[in-house]
């Protein structure tokens, strides 16, 4: 072994906790990175393959109901490559174990297995046959969620008709990858399930011989999206076309497609302040480690060592620190890239979903980390090059120290002995102690950014299911109604009252935007639906005119008082030109609303209704719930609590895990850059405080001196702590805003306190670390001078 490297081993070993300190910020910053960007390799690899070889489909189209003769017209259209024909229908259904009626969403496929777009991956089971009616297979979340076994069967409301379904397979398709309903954010597997049933069956059952009434085409390349959906639309507007849509605007790749998009930035953003701070630490340590070994440096030089050797001899250090710090970085984001592979497996629903580490990602973790650690490095390692012999043999030039701010201002003499030494070296040494607290406050910020999320999603809580939504249970009926429905609905049991609305499908234009959204009307008496702003005051619904939610205003460009084109997709789909009275502020999706008497007169009808808002007397619930299921106009039941507790269970999952990650990472933070500072600041003082111990001072004062200087350093960098968070937060916020969800920019007193008090604890325990320290200094051989 070489002479310098047994220097550098002697050196590690010698500064061991602060190389562990080094090592363990950069592995966190490395968990990270190996997490976020497996996660998202896994997401991205796992979708293109599932979408190709199982023919996710690019365009997608509603419609009433149209001729099968119509498909070979469609099928003509430029750019399209293949086509398929469907029936979509949405029932009723009674789960074995479940309460609340649940809701199938009814595909059909073809008798004979074949290959076809959107196909599907049988998990268990088999293939429906040929003769039997009766036969479905169900998506994997639906069955998994309820315990379904193959064998089972499921009630179910078809076409007004109550049937048993019996489950033949368990599938899964590329079309609901996230499995939700419309409307929706996050999934309920236990009340929203897929099944598909032979289309000969599903067509007589629904009286859609020879009919169908969903499209589903794929594109040939080079094809103009924009230019098909036109012509499609065109073909099927006599029959009621909803208005067709691309891949992009497809629900499940919505989602599935913004989270890629999330964990893509995140896993930059995040493992660049680790890696930041990391890079601070290995300057502070290295640039004492070259100042206390002058004379080592010197002697080298003096006898031929070259500065580039001895300046490799101090990187090396570095890039060992940081080698340590990776590898166990590299192990530790494999570890949670797994566990959060099998989180994602919960929500999005794969064949396989291919997670792996490859050589690739752990070259750039290396090249990345080396990176760090050569920045950090290097102003210790150009000093350590440039330090001639002649002067490294000599002791450093003492520093030049002046009057500072608390002399000049004659406050100096209101401060204790100790506090005038701390607040004095504070001043001497400006830039360190503000890297220092740097370091403290990017830990505090991300400590606020981990509780950020509990508190959106509170607050998404409080507005959603408490302020907007107060119905207990929501009615869709399978068409519009009179409505006398309203009276038909009080008199069911445990029915304390009702609120109906209607629902129609539209298009909304502005200028050269437009958006397909569902026009909501509401009776501007209810209570049970309501509408809030900004400032969650009640916005009441005008006599005429739309009010739209604020990130639909957005995405069309309009402001209250302009007008939009409202182009009905039903009926006798006719076109208006409405005023936009005012906005509501919501959190999930985009919606526009209307008086529903306004929209009865729009429609051209009288008084009918889509469904109806209930609230309900919870110890009469269960026999309503099993009235609702045998009901044939009702197509669709939603439960108010039992969305809000998927809600949270949902969210809790993921939250909790990510957030203990987080609370973990940022101590790792607090404590390295604390420890550090105190452990270089012990080594540089060593002298002074040894001299003041000599002096007649107590341990318990010189250490005072010390931790006291760590502690107005951390108190310094909380306030800052909490600007950066909350800019963290705001770009969250913004970066996670979409059409499908927003994430309130909502901080609590909670939150803030959290982060103070874990920085506070972990400074405490390095202080308690440094304080053993400071009880073991050897008076004598710190005393001790080379002069």
């Amino acid at each position: 072994m070489r002479a310098l490297d047994r220097k550098l081993v002697r050196d590690l070993l010698h500064l061991k906790s602060q190389v562990l300190a080094i090592a363990l910020v950069v592995a966190c910053g490395m968990a990270t990175y190996v997490t976020l960007n497996s996660a998202y390799r896994a997401l991205v690899t796992s979708q293109a393959s599932y979408y190709r070889d199982y023919r996710f489909a690019d365009v997608f189209a509603e419609v009433k109901q149209a001729p099968e003769s119509l498909a070979a017209q469609m099928a003509s259209i430029p750019g399209v490559a293949r086509l398929e024909t469907r029936i979509v229908k949405e029932v009723t259904l009674d789960v074995r174990g479940l309460n609340e009626p649940a809701t199938g969403r009814v595909v059909s496929i073809p008798e004979v297995r074949a290959p076809i777009l959107n196909d599907l991956h049988i998990r268990r089971g088999r293939y429906v046959e040929p003769g039997p009616r009766d036969e479905v297979l169900v998506s994997e979340a639906f069955a998994n969620a309820n315990k379904l076994a193959i064998g089972e069967t499921l009630g179910a409301v078809i076409n007004g008709r109550w049937e048993r379904l019996r489950i033949v397979g368990i599938a899964l398709s590329p079309e609901y990858v996230y499995e939700i309903r419309e409307g929706d954010v996050f999934p309920d597997n236990r009340r929203f399930g897929v099944l598909w049933m032979n289309r000969k069956v599903l067509g007589a059952s629904f009286d859609m011989e020879g009919a169908f009434n969903d499209v589903a085409l794929s594109l040939a390349p080079g094809a103009s999206e924009a230019d098909v959906i036109a012509r499609l639309d065109l073909l099927l507007e006599r029959y009621g076309g909803l208005g067709a849509y691309g891949r992009r605007d497809q629900l499940s790749n919505r989602f599935l497609t913004d989270e890629i998009a999330q964990d893509r930035t995140h896993g930059t953003i995040v493992p660049a302040i680790f890696l930041g701070v990391a890079a601070f630490l290995i300057h502070m340590v290295l640039s004492r480690l070259v100042s206390t070994q002058r004379s080592q440096i010197a002697l080298l030089k003096a006898f031929g060592y070259k500065s580039s050797t001895i300046g490799s001899h101090f990187l090396e250090f570095a890039l060992v620190a940081a080698a340590i710090g990776t590898a166990l970085g590299t192990w530790l984001g494999v570890w949670l890239g797994t566990g959060l592979a099998k989180l994602y497996a919960l929500y999005f629903h794969f064949p396989v979903l291919d997670f792996r580490v490859g050589l690739r990602l752990i070259g750039l973790t290396v090249a990345i980390s080396g990176g760090s650690a050569c920045l950090g490095a290097l102003s210790a390692v150009r000093a350590a090059v440039k330090l001639p012999p002649a002067e490294g043999m000599q002791p450093e030039s003492p520093a030049r120290y002046t009057r500072g701010l608390l002399e000049n201002a004659g406050l100096s003499r209101l401060l204790s002995l100790s506090a005038r030494m701390i607040v004095r070296n504070l001043e001497r040494r400006p830039l360190k102690a503000l890297l220092s607290a740097a370091g403290i406050a990017f830990a505090v910020a991300i400590l606020l950014v981990g509780r950020y999320f509990f508190d959106a999603v509170d607050y998404i809580k409080k507005v959603q299911f408490r302020t907007v939504q107060r119905e207990d249970v929501t009615v869709l009926l399978n068409g519009p109604r009179s409505s006398g429905a309203r009276d038909e609905f009080k008199r069911l049991p445990a029915v304390l009252g009702s609120e109906p609305f209607r629902e129609v499908p539209v298009r909304l234009r502005f200028e050269h935007r437009s958006r397909r959204v569902t026009l909501l009307g509401l009776d501007p008496a209810g209570q049970l639906r309501r509408l809030v702003d900004e400032r969650l005051k009640s916005v009441d619904l005008p006599q005429d005119g739309l009010v739209l939610t604020a990130k639909l205003a957005q995405v069309l460009g309009v402001s209250p008082g302009q007008t939009v084109t409202v182009e009905v997709l039903e009926g006798d789909r006719l076109v208006r030109q409405i005023p936009v009275r005012g906005l509501v502020d919501e959190l999930i999706g985009v919606s526009a609303y209307m008086d529903v008497r306004a929209l009865n007169r729009l429609m051209r009808e009288g008084a009918s209704v889509s469904g109806t808002f209930l609230s309900v007397d919870s110890l009469g619930a269960p026999r309503l719930y099993g009235l609702l299921k045998r009901t044939p106009v009702v197509m669709g039941v939603s439960v108010r609590e039992a969305m809000l507790a998927s809600f949270e269970e949902t969210v809790a999952r993921s939250l909790n895990a990510s957030t203990m990650v987080l609370i973990i990472f940022a101590c790792t933070i607090a404590c390295g850059v604390v420890y550090n500072g105190a452990r270089v600041s012990l080594s540089e003082r060593a002298t002074e405080l040894a001299s003041l111990r000599v002096l007649g001072f107590s341990r318990g004062e010189v250490a005072a001196m010390l931790l006291g200087e760590q502690t107005a350093i951390t108190l310094f960098a909380v306030p800052f702590g909490f600007a950066i968070g909350f800019a963290i937060c705001m770009w969250s916020a913004h970066a996670m805003e979409s059409e499908l969800y927003r994430m309130p920019l909502i901080i609590t007193g909670r939150s803030y306190a959290f982060a103070f008090l874990v920085v506070a604890a972990a400074a405490c325990l390095s202080g308690l670390l440094i304080l053993r320290r400071i009880r073991r200094l050897d008076l004598v051989a710190v005393l001790k001078s080379r002069e």
